[in-house]
């Protein structure tokens, strides 16, 4: 019998394949009066590539601090006195607070000494010093001053920031507004009613009078606070605050629990 020659095959897409590797080739072909330069990043060599050094910084102090305090306040269990400074007055509320307050600045000193001068010239000439100068109302402040006014229940609306330091100085006032029945909020920054005040900081402020055509928008403001602000935390202050584990714990906490669950079906 004749022997069958077996003819091997060309291989499929041969030519599609030689044309496509052309084109690479004619892609990548480098231009020759382009030079490479292989930049060397040894000691001394190429400056290196830019990298997020926040890690190896020497923060100052005070910055250290204060991280260091948000961190414990977070991970440690806090005491519901301290915890309800979490919780403050919103945005707009505030902002109605302290445009009224404005209104009832503190003189300045160069305001006093022009009343009084203008009050003694009254008086010298027989006149009533109340018909030269009416009385000033002001926003009350420092924190003796306004403590006394809230245990005689001469103060209408009491704010307290929440960052004073030490906050023992102020963690009583929630609970003795409370007990004397005299509306709070309690706000954020110090030093937003420090302007108010002519000061950097206040530890608290009080208004104890208003004039007549501001008592419409007072009662208002007063009404919102109690009803957005003291009624709405009323359940929230008996809470305990903290207790908040970082990314690295939970994790940790995680695996433990799997491999006790993973132990358990074994």
């Amino acid at each position: 019998m004749p022997q069958r020659i077996s003819v091997a095959r060309p291989p499929r897409y041969v030519c599609s394949s030689i044309l496509q590797l052309k084109r690479l080739a004619d892609i990548f072909t480098q231009n020759p009066l382009l030079e490479k330069r292989p930049r060397n990043y040894g000691i001394g060599q190429d400056i290196q590539p830019k990298r997020n050094l926040s890690r190896m910084v020497r923060w100052p102090e005070y910055v250290r601090l204060q991280r260091q305090k948000k961190i414990l306040n977070l991970r440690l269990k806090v005491p519901p006195a301290i915890a309800q400074f979490q919780h403050v007055l919103d945005r707009n509320t505030a902002a109605q607070a302290l445009k009224l307050l404005n209104k009832y600045r503190p003189e300045t000193k160069a305001e006093k000494k022009e009343r009084l001068t203008k009050e003694a010239t009254a008086i010298a000439e027989g006149k009533k010093k109340e018909d030269v100068s009416k009385k000033p109302y002001a926003v009350k402040y420092g924190l003796n001053h306004v403590v006394g006014l809230i245990e005689n229940k001469k103060a209408s609306l009491v704010l307290i920031p929440n960052d004073v330091d030490p906050i023992e100085l102020v963690i009583f006032l929630p609970a003795l507004c409370r007990k004397m029945g005299v509306p709070y909020a309690i706000v954020k920054g110090k030093a937003r009613l420090g302007t108010v005040v002519h000061k950097k900081t206040a530890a608290v402020v009080a208004l104890t009078e208003v004039r007549s055509e501001d008592k419409s928008e007072f009662s208002k403001l007063v009404d919102a606070i109690k009803t957005g602000y003291t009624d709405k935390h009323e359940e929230s202050r008996r809470h305990w605050g903290g207790g908040i584990m970082g990314a690295k714990a939970n994790a940790k906490q995680e695996k433990k629990r799997k491999a006790i669950e993973s132990a358990i079906k074994i």
